[in-house]
């Protein structure tokens, strides 16, 4: 038991003085003459026997009677707190990822969280409460009651420890109170574990929700697979968490009609096929039916018309090995003489190949490099009879390294930077006993500032890239080199073009920045903006002489197809999914973290922060018992004689 005002309880040395009034018999006694006491002596005895009982028993409630009245005014109180004024601050953090729609027995994991703050937690008590995207800082429940019901499931979680040290900005700096910072989650094993650290003014609790049942099925991806004149084959793959399924329905739609449906049978996962019409506009959704996670049912995307990359190769050599990589389907490839170059024509293209020219005049340079600063990509294959001091003044306009003297030195390209995105999905796996590919003579760089994609067995650059400029550092003719042999070319070469012009993804993941080209002219002041039904956003964007780069990062916030238009006239679709890592229903075992406190359930962690915090006052019982030791003593007054 604890005291609001102790020192009052001083007064209890007062109680010393009626004791010593009682003690000292202050009172005088007369005799008085009586003519027989031998009919009184034993009245008498029993009337003193029977007044110091009473007068004990008077003192005795006399004595509890001022002994509770002290007590009442010094508010003795219990509580697991050290001070009767300790401050509570309770600040919570409520997991709104995808992977907490997984259903539990009171409807999804977060609607239950969110029916227990608002059923256990006073509408006016003060408290803080943050998700994936949003803040209420130092509120109330009544205040953000219908916000918190509004809640929507976000793509993006922050990460387990940065959750604590968001939750931790949002405490006062008041030291003497009691801070309880609770986390709301399922913890799945998506992002880092979390790391709690000893913080001896927070007390951190963890609540670990846990789904009904944790099976999913999930459409995960989709790709073209074949492509012929007439027609496109395109693969889903399916992932499946939970029990084998015999029969999965997959249904494909184009906008809202339905094209075609299969059934599959899926373990862990599978695949499945559909053709679709070659060169016509599809506004694809696959759909599956599953209970669990909703998001990952339904996957968007689409194919437009495809838009020919525009590819000039400057040439004093032969270009056939050109001509077979940049082919008329997907580019719209020109070949030129050096010697009849147009300049005019420079602007009008995506990729420029320089094809083992002798030399490169200040004029062309010049070009190129307002070519490039429009967002065109440059190529450069020198030859073996090069001006250095050209090629030099080239590579300086890009921050490319200096060529030095022709070395005629066989030497093998040995090393592949696996993770370029140039080479992005073009291996399974990393190759280390390929056939290697070699030159007979090379130019050495003096030195190396530029991001190598292929390597010499010395480590120096046979293929690097400097922004938009790639270049070569040694001739590609049969002569001096077998690299137009290599498995290695076309992927190289092809990807180099197909990325001068991002010409479009099936869909875009939402949360990540995508960066897409939009082949069109612009004119002043005009901008491409992004419409979704009614709404309409305008992203960041970079217009060039012959394209418009778009950069999509926050928005869309819902998945689905949306048209980009300049003002009121259609350019093309693009598709947008959720991000595919919340299908998977795998979670920590947050039992091993020590220095936090572990509840299955939201409302029992709020019960143990109350259970913590209240204060129970014990003065009105003293009110009371004084009360009822003032009427013992009347009664002992009245009645005992």
């Amino acid at each position: 038991m604890q005291f609001k005002h102790p020192e009052l309880l001083y007064a209890l040395l007062l109680l010393a003085i009626p004791i010593i009034v009682h003690l000292f018999q202050l009172r005088k006694f007369k005799s008085v003459p009586f003519t027989n006491v031998q009919f009184l002596k034993e009245l008498t005895i029993q009337t003193r026997k029977s007044s110091q009982l009473k007068k004990w028993l008077t003192l005795i409630t006399r004595l509890l009677l001022l002994a509770c009245v002290i007590f009442a005014f010094a508010q003795p109180y219990l509580s697991n707190s050290d001070s009767f004024n300790t401050k509570s601050e309770t600040v919570i953090y409520l997991d709104n990822s995808f992977s907490m729609q997984a259903p539990s027995n009171n409807g999804s994991l977060l609607n239950t969280a969110i029916q227990d703050i608002i059923e256990h937690i006073d509408e006016n008590e003060s408290v803080s409460i943050f998700t994936n995207d949003a803040t209420f800082n130092n509120t109330s429940i009544k205040a953000i009651k219908n916000d918190l019901i509004q809640i929507k499931h976000s793509p993006n979680q922050l990460a387990y420890d940065a959750a604590v040290l968001k939750g931790k900005q949002l405490f006062s700096d008041d030291a003497s109170s009691i801070k309880n910072l609770v986390l709301v989650s399922d913890f799945q094993q998506k992002n880092d574990a979390l790391t709690a650290t000893t913080d001896s003014l927070i007390s951190l609790k963890l609540v670990q929700l846990k789904p009904s049942n944790q099976s999913n099925v999930a459409v995960d991806s989709v790709y073209v697979s074949k492509t012929t004149v007439e027609n496109i084959e395109l693969t889903v793959t399916l992932k499946n968490q939970g029990e084998p399924i015999e029969t999965l329905p997959v249904s494909l739609y184009n906008d809202n009609k339905l094209m075609a449906k299969t059934a599959v049978t899926i373990t862990d996962d599978a695949t499945t096929n559909f053709t679709i019409p070659a060169n016509a506009v599809f506004n694809g959704k696959l759909l599956v039916e599953d209970s669990n996670l909703q998001y990952d049912n339904t996957l968007y995307f689409n194919i437009d018309r495809r838009e020919k990359i525009n590819v000039l190769a400057i040439n004093e050599t032969d270009d056939s090995f050109l001509k077979k990589i940049y082919t008329s389907d997907e580019f719209e490839y020109t070949s030129v003489d050096f010697n009849a170059l147009n300049y005019n024509s420079i602007d009008q293209q995506n990729l420029i190949v320089l094809n083992e020219l002798n030399t490169v005049p200040n004029s062309l340079i010049t070009a190129l490099k307002s070519f490039t600063d429009n967002g065109g990509n440059l190529l450069i294959i020198p030859s073996s009879n090069i001006r250095i001091d050209t090629y030099n003044q080239l590579f300086a306009t890009y921050n490319l390294s200096n060529f030095s003297s022709l070395n005629p030195v066989e030497k093998k390209i040995t090393t592949i930077n696996f993770s370029h995105p140039l080479l992005t999905n073009v291996f399974d796996k990393r190759v280390t006993n390929f056939q290697y590919p070699k030159v007979n003579s090379f130019y050495s760089n003096s030195y190396n500032l530029v991001a190598s994609i292929l390597s010499f067995e010395d480590g120096s650059s046979f293929l690097s890239q400097s922004g938009n400029a790639y270049r070569f550092s040694a001739a590609l003719y049969t002569e001096n080199s077998n690299f137009k042999n290599s498995p290695l070319i076309v992927p190289i070469l092809y990807n180099i073009g197909k990325q001068s012009l991002k010409t479009g993804d099936l869909f875009y993941t939402i949360g990540k920045e995508n960066t897409i080209d939009i082949a069109t002219q612009l004119q002043q002041d005009d901008i491409l903006t992004l419409v979704n039904g009614e709404n309409s956003v305008i992203p960041l964007q970079q217009t060039y002489d012959n394209k418009v780069e778009l950069i999509t990062n926050i928005y869309p916030d819902a998945a689905g197809i949306i048209a980009v238009q300049n003002k009121d006239a259609f350019l093309k679709n693009l598709s947008f999914n959720f991000d595919r890592n919340e299908s998977l229903l795998k979670y920590f075992d947050i039992q091993s973290i020590s220095n936090t406190s572990i509840n299955n359930s939201l409302s029992s962690a709020i019960s143990d922060i109350k259970s913590a915090t209240n204060v129970n006052e014990l003065w009105k019982w003293f009110v009371i018992f004084a009360v009822i030791f003032l009427i013992i003593e009347m009664l002992i007054l009245k009645f005992l004689k």
